[in-house]
């Protein structure tokens, strides 16, 4: 018997077991995942966790639950992983495989920013990319009576590219419902050259930063945090003081990754941008924040890359040419606060467009629109992720390549 070993039990490694289960033959393979958490998160969810929105319950479920029947389950740390010897070292027993499948995730690194964990840590700056600085950010700003909240990401690439600049949005609102938004000044500090990651969505949403009193300070390249002067500092001398820093830090691949020495500077894999094949070793296949590919860190941009690498495994394990299929597809719901959001659908060659999703004419999501209809979407989107994504029930009408019909592509702000 073959062994398939998926290394990670978050979004992208659960939905892997649950389409590998019923496609891979049980009597030829066995299919094993290893996670040393006994928790899964629904990530997207910690963006609402500050603002009382989303509750703890709702964001936490026990992983095991979501493994299948037939996948061994294994919950320990994984040491290294040796793809000479083709096998993985957990902390006390070595499994081997055919086919190794990574989905290690990446995880915030405040140490690799000078000051950023110094004595205001947990105190006046806070993360919201962990469940627990989302919860920690939550009791603060309970109580918080003003000043200068700045918003800041440290560098590129980060897990949901828009999520900072959705917490921007929804502090506006959410500061409004408290009658103290006229205390509050918001500034969004962002290392890119505008707002949003796509130029396009720049040049047609800046308006939303203007009309919520949003200050931004672009090309930002922190160099370190002034925990006595209350003040994030570039490399160029501009500093940027705070009351409140909500920050980013540094995203990067498990630290797994640099143990085996298959990561880049930031622990991300090599991987084949349209087939999900690591470039070092055919064996090993990369799938969702893992990855080094150029598509966005995203729970949609994983469910598509699910469905190309499930029948890129199948193709591997009977000797044929993989799919050369994956072409980025990210769609993305960006809350804009009082109720409503923005929908964006893009791939690798193709920035987001003006149009209708999933259905030409009647959509009825409106594509770089505000909406309430898409506000609905992404909440919608938490109960999608724990009864289908997850389990690897297709969306219905949302294909894994991005489709071209009802899209636009003359992008012009309406404002």
């Amino acid at each position: 018997m073959k062994n398939l070993v998926i290394l990670g039990a978050g979004t992208s490694g659960t939905m892997m077991a649950n389409h590998l289960v019923s496609k891979l033959p049980k009597k030829d393979w066995k299919i094993t995942i290893v996670d040393q958490y006994k928790t899964h998160y629904y990530q997207p969810g910690f963006l609402f966790l500050p603002f009382d929105t989303y509750t703890e319950d709702q964001v936490k479920k026990e992983g095991k639950k979501f493994i299948p029947k037939g996948v061994y389950y294994i919950q320990k740390k994984i040491d290294k992983i040796l793809p000479e010897e083709n096998k993985v070292a957990l902390e006390d027993e070595t499994l081997s495989y055919d086919i190794l499948i990574v989905a290690t995730g990446s995880k915030i690194a405040p140490d690799e920013t000078d000051g950023l964990l110094g004595p205001l840590w947990k105190k006046d700056i806070f993360d919201f990319y962990t469940y627990e600085g989302a919860l920690a950010l939550r009791n603060k700003l309970r109580e918080w009576e003003g000043g200068k909240l700045v918003v800041h990401i440290t560098e590129m690439p980060i897990k949901c590219p828009v999520a900072p600049l959705e917490f921007a949005f929804l502090a506006d609102s959410y500061f409004k419902n408290k009658g103290m938004r006229d205390k509050v000044d918001i500034t969004y500090v962002t290392p890119l050259d505008g707002a949003f990651t796509k130029p396009t969505c720049t040049k047609a949403l800046n308006y939303l930063l203007k009309e919520k009193q949003i200050k931004i300070e672009t090309d930002f390249a922190i160099m370190e945090v002034d925990n006595d002067k209350k003040a994030i500092v570039d490399y160029v001398d501009r500093e940027i003081p705070f009351d409140l820093l909500v920050t980013v830090p540094t995203n990067m691949g498990d630290e797994v990754i640099e143990r085996s020495g298959l990561g880049d500077d930031l622990n991300f894999i090599p991987t084949h941008k349209h087939t999900l094949q690591s470039k070092a070793h055919e064996n090993i296949f990369v799938i969702g924040d893992a990855t080094n590919l150029p598509a966005s860190k995203a729970g949609s941009v994983a469910h598509f890359q699910a469905e190309t690498l499930t029948d890129n495994i199948i193709l591997y394990t009977k000797g044929f040419k993989l799919k050369q299929e994956f072409d980025g597809h990210a769609n993305c719901f960006i809350e804009t606060g009082n109720n409503k959001a923005l929908l964006i659908d893009f791939n690798y060659d193709q920035e987001p467009v003006h149009g209708t999703f999933p259905f030409a004419k009647i959509g009825p999501l409106k594509l770089l629109k505000e909406s309430v209809f898409n506000h609905w979407g992404k909440l919608a989107f938490r109960w999608i992720y724990w009864n289908m994504l997850l389990k690897g029930i297709p969306i219905p009408f949302v294909g894994r390549n991005m489709s071209f019909k009802g899209k636009k592509f003359d992008i012009k702000a309406d404002n």
